[in-house]
């Protein structure tokens, strides 16, 4: 029988209470915390990370930024047994992922396996999961990533952070310069759905189904920190000053940005 290993989920924002809720159906020993008390429901909540991971034999973060992710993880990091396994699946890049190794206690493995998806597939376990680190860490976390979504090892550590940074950035970018597309079409009199309908018939399908989607929830604001962790090349960067040029959609999801191009 497969044993059903405790584990501290650190996060509840749009991604984690779903992630959180399905580990607990399947049956796992679950605390959790987050930083606004409240969101936990039926779930047993802890009053700090450190008692959170207290006896957890794998923690589970899923934060909103790399300045979340380390001054949690000072929380709780020294609280951290021998044979805990960490497992960061908040979108920081493999950067910070690095300088989470660096202050790891010994005897405690880690795991990077940020997600692409939104709230719906977070629910379903339908999620995308890069997952980056040591084998035997991999082959530890795979039973748990994989009650989430579908995983993919990437390899070595920081490469499942780094392989979400590229995507992301793809995705964001990509949505972005439609939003100016779809713009220049209504300048130049092409009505706007026509515009869709034809790029969504190309090479452009995908990034057109994601700009028309209802049912995702992936803020601009998130969306321009992802894009920052790719660095300074000058079309991200670009998409980075259009995406935050309008702060009434910063709550609003990265579809938004097309509804509310110039013109």
């Amino acid at each position: 029988m497969e044993k059903m290993e405790k584990i501290a989920f650190l996060g509840l924002g749009r991604m984690g209470l779903p992630m959180a809720r399905r580990l607990a159906a399947a049956g796992h020993p679950l605390t959790v915390w987050n930083r606004s008390p409240g969101r936990a429901g039926d779930l047993t909540e802890a009053a700090s990370p450190a008692e959170a991971v207290a006896g957890a034999d794998i923690v589970v973060t899923m934060l909103s930024d790399p300045g979340a992710v380390a001054d949690v993880a000072g929380r709780f990091t020294a609280h951290l047994a021998p044979g805990t396994l960490w497992i960061e699946m908040s979108s920081i890049g493999p950067r910070a992922v690095a300088g989470l190794h660096a202050r790891l206690p010994d005897g405690v493995g880690l795991v990077d396996a940020p997600v692409v998806g939104s709230v719906g597939p977070a629910a379903t376990g339908d999620l995308g999961v890069f997952a980056g680190g040591e084998d035997a860490d991999l082959d530890r976390a795979e039973p748990v990533l994989a009650r989430l979504g579908r995983v993919r090892r990437c390899g070595g550590p920081g490469t499942g952070a780094a392989l979400k940074t590229v995507v992301i950035s793809a995705i964001v970018a990509s949505v972005t310069v439609l939003g100016e597309v779809v713009a220049v079409a209504e300048e130049l009199g092409v009505p706007r759905e026509e515009a869709l309908e034809v790029l969504a018939a190309g090479p452009l399908a995908g990034v057109v189904a994601r700009a028309r989607s209802t049912e995702s929830d992936f803020p601009v604001r998130l969306a321009a920190k992802d894009l920052a962790l790719a660095g300074d090349g000058p079309v991200l960067a670009a998409a980075r000053r259009a995406l935050l040029a309008d702060p009434s959609v910063a709550e609003r999801d990265l579809s938004a940005v097309v509804g509310a191009a110039r013109g």
